[in-house]
């Protein structure tokens, strides 16, 4: 299929949101300039019908509404920084608390929160790609240095690829992931308690009260209910990061949905992915449709660095400096089983 560009509304201050569609034979993804937001991903289940296996909404509407973040491209920092507080070069550096008391995926007016601009579509005989762009300035959401950051969407066959990468003319922190929320059945009134996960990790890291990572190493999965190295059903309640062994492109975790068939791969060369199985969802969101989400009605394998990274030295460094460039490549195969 050809790349598809279409107005999808206006913001307040008038300026007008895009939907770009691309796609294959296996994959069709739409991607709005808001937030760089994955709006719909369509694939095949096991009986050849086409499934929306994303959570999302109609209307750009519901978008400029309060919601968790869905489909979400985040930055300037995925997760949570403990108190909206880091010390950088001898300076500290506050965040908006937007998570009480800490700040989560870069404050009320991050890159989610953003209108992207289009720079580069491709079409291709399997496939297409659209490439978007944002220029955070010095200081925003209380980050220092000014941030020139492009995020690259791809269909290949089965494959979705965000490739993103930015500089900075400052040192700054930058920590960056697409909050897809997953549902293989594609259908948001069913949970996903019953989709079977793998998650390629030995280690994970275990949270206080208000979601910040413990002192100390991370903890041994084996023998506790954060154990997917093998093939297990979700079930509820999780909202953690999982410590990938290795470095470079590798498989990060692989689910699929019993009823349907359908096979989500996640390859990713971060150090971690968090798992979140919509514990806050509460059937007040209205999702495409017209279906009210329903508490853990999806499941999010948020590909990124720690949470609290800039205040744990033990953890790989989410600092980026000038003449440096932050990287991040992840990929969602899809197939059925």
């Amino acid at each position: 299929m050809s790349v598809i560009r279409t107005p999808w509304g206006l913001l307040p201050d008038g300026r007008g949101v895009e939907r770009v569609e691309i796609g294959s034979d296996v994959v069709r993804l739409g991607v709005l300039t808001w937030g760089a937001t994955v709006q719909s991903l369509h694939t095949r289940d096991r009986a050849g019908r086409e499934r929306d296996v994303v959570l999302g909404f109609a209307d750009l509407a519901g978008y400029l509404g309060d919601h968790p973040w869905l489909g979400s491209t985040i930055g300037r920092f995925a997760n949570r920084i403990a108190h909206g507080r880091f010390s950088l070069e001898g300076r500290t550096h506050q965040v908006p608390v937007n998570d009480p008391p800490h700040a989560l995926h870069g404050g009320p007016a991050g890159w989610s929160h953003q209108l992207w601009q289009v720079v580069a579509t491709d079409d291709r005989p399997d496939g297409g790609s659209v490439e978007l762009a944002l220029l955070s300035p010095d200081g925003e959401m209380g980050f220092p240095g000014e941030v020139r950051v492009t995020t690259r969407f791809s269909v290949e066959g089965g494959v979705v690829r965000q490739e993103s990468h930015a500089t900075t003319s400052a040192a700054t922190v930058l920590n960056m992931t697409n909050h897809a929320y997953f549902n293989l059945h594609g259908d948001p009134a069913r949970t996903i308690e019953d989709h079977v996960l793998r998650i390629d990790a030995e280690h994970y890291l275990p949270v206080d009260e208000t979601a910040i990572p413990l002192p100390g190493k991370p903890a041994a999965v084996a023998g506790t209910p954060y154990d997917f190295r093998s093939s297990t059903a979700v079930g509820t309640g999780y909202d953690h990061t999982w410590v990938l062994a290795g470095a470079g492109m590798r498989t990060a975790a692989v689910a699929h949905s019993p009823a349907t068939g359908v096979r989500l791969t996640v390859r990713t060369t971060e150090p971690g992915v968090q798992l979140y199985t919509g514990n806050f969802l509460d059937g007040s969101l209205i999702g495409k449709g017209g279906t009210p989400i329903a508490r853990h009605g999806a499941l999010c394998l948020e590909t990124q660095h720690f949470p609290d990274s800039p205040n744990r030295p033990d953890y790989p460094s989410t600092v980026l400096r000038p003449a440096e460039q932050f990287s991040t490549i992840t990929e969602w195969a899809f197939d059925t089983v």
